[in-house]
């Protein structure tokens, strides 16, 4: 036994993964998997029947939760797939920066400045629209594998 003292760096997370394994064959349509590496929402997912050697396959086809393209992946039904870990939170809008960040205040009270504004251009011009017209907005942050994004957004009456 050594008496030194060992001193780590804390961190946000626990070390926890950014994504879970789950059977490829019971992702459904509406879930979540992980493609090329980018968190997905499956629209699509078709089974083939099992051929000469064995495995079903899994055809899934999903839409990137973050930036919207259409990614598509097979996989043995036997398989374990990627599912991100997706969170979403709320958030009270305090402010919008001229450089594109916003200001949100989280529920302990404490700001959280460092997300963007999203890039779809009608949720961008109704914040930016409710913001300048003194709205009390509250803004829905969705998060997986280590990214976020403003994805929603509602109004909860005018600031008094």
């Amino acid at each position: 036994m050594s008496d030194e003292e060992h001193h780590f760096e804390s961190k946000a997370d626990a070390g926890a993964s950014k994504t879970y394994p789950q059977q490829a064959g019971t992702i459904r349509k509406n879930g979540y998997i992980v493609i090329k590496n980018r968190p997905c929402k499956v629209v699509e997912v078709s089974t083939s029947k099992t051929g000469k050697h064995g495995h079903a396959k899994c055809h899934f086809v999903g839409i990137d939760i973050f930036n919207g393209k259409k990614l598509e992946d097979i996989v043995p039904s036997s398989h374990n797939c990627d599912v991100p870990h997706v969170n979403r939170t709320d958030y009270q809008l305090i402010d919008i920066s001229e450089d594109g960040f916003v200001s949100l205040l989280t529920e302990n009270g404490n700001t959280k400045d460092d997300l963007r504004l999203p890039t779809d251009d009608t949720l961008l011009t109704q914040i930016k629209d409710g913001f300048t017209e003194g709205k009390d907005l509250v803004v829905t942050v969705m998060s997986a594998m280590g990214e976020e994004q403003i994805c929603a957004l509602k109004d909860i009456g005018p600031k008094n």
